[in-house]
């Protein structure tokens, strides 16, 4: 399998490096880092889809305006998926399937573009975004336009299946490669998951929003930034959950013997590093 690194979204929050650290100005630079694995039996398959083309074109009511001051998204046509897609020489109709992380307005916006893909998630996720009953934080990340159109849900329960380094696992989604499977990382939402493939070179992890600063991981003492740490904070539904699963990866990052490369999905210097094919160390 070729696995792409997409960036299908950018924010540009106040806060500089109080937020990303690494910006000179006042703005930051978070990304929406989605994936594109092209496989040999099932299809394009993307990971998250970042924004889509209805948002960039009718932002509201799509993504609260609440959300996008917070945020300063910068919403552009060409990093949607569906137009990176095209650029890569094929169409949406290639896109056969969407394995997501959960349904945060930044990660399913796209998912429109692609009507004829199967969208792969947990069930938790998928009753918590219909319910909307957690509170003000849950009507902003949650945005029926972007779900009401989508067709071809896929929902698991995040019990189900054989285990991964010691993380729940469900493996056998329908329609896709053993090599792809969900990783349940409840915290940030109640059926927030990561997504894991294995392909040449060994497995690589989309953690979502489990984490957001690359400091967070690959080492043993957690760093993250006074902003991002804040919005963690602000986003979670469970910090219990959060701050345990976010544990168990970091000792996951730091275990060399299991080779598990580990990304999340707003950090820009893992996606620079990533789309440059540099270490992420």
């Amino acid at each position: 399998m070729k696995i792409h690194h997409l960036n299908c979204g950018t924010d540009c929050p106040f806060g500089g490096a109080l937020m990303d650290g690494r910006s000179k100005g006042p703005l930051a630079r978070l990304v929406c880092h989605c994936l594109l694995v092209e496989t040999s039996s099932s299809g394009l398959v993307l990971i998250d889809t970042g924004y889509g083309m209805k948002d960039v074109h009718e932002p509201h009511p799509r993504i609260s305006r609440v959300m996008r001051g917070l945020l300063n998204i910068r919403l552009r046509e060409q990093e949607t998926a569906l137009r990176q897609v095209e650029a890569l020489g094929y169409s949406a109709r290639d896109v056969r399937h969407i394995v997501l992380t959960h349904l945060d307005f930044d990660h399913a916006g796209g998912l429109e573009d692609f009507p004829q893909a199967k969208v792969h998630l947990t069930r938790a996720e998928l009753s918590a975004a219909q319910r909307r009953d957690g509170g003000i934080a849950s009507k902003k990340r949650y945005r029926p336009m972007q779900l009401d159109a989508v067709q071809g849900w896929r929902d698991y329960e995040a019990s189900s299946g054989e285990g991964w380094f010691g993380f729940d696992a469900v493996r056998d989604l329908e329609g896709l490669p053993p090599e792809i499977l969900l990783i349940p990382l409840r915290g940030h939402t109640w059926g927030h998951a990561g997504v894991a493939v294995q392909a040449e070179g060994g497995w690589l992890l989309h953690a979502g929003d489990a984490y957001f600063h690359r400091d967070e991981v690959r080492r043993p003492d957690r760093r993250c930034t006074p902003g991002l740490r804040l919005y963690q904070n602000l986003m979670e539904v469970e910090r219990e959950a959060r701050l345990a699963n976010q544990q168990r990866l970091r000792e996951l990052s730091l275990d060399r013997s299991a080779g598990v490369r580990m990304i999340c999905a707003h950090d820009a210097v893992e996606y620079e590093r990533c789309a440059a094919g540099a270490p992420l160390v």
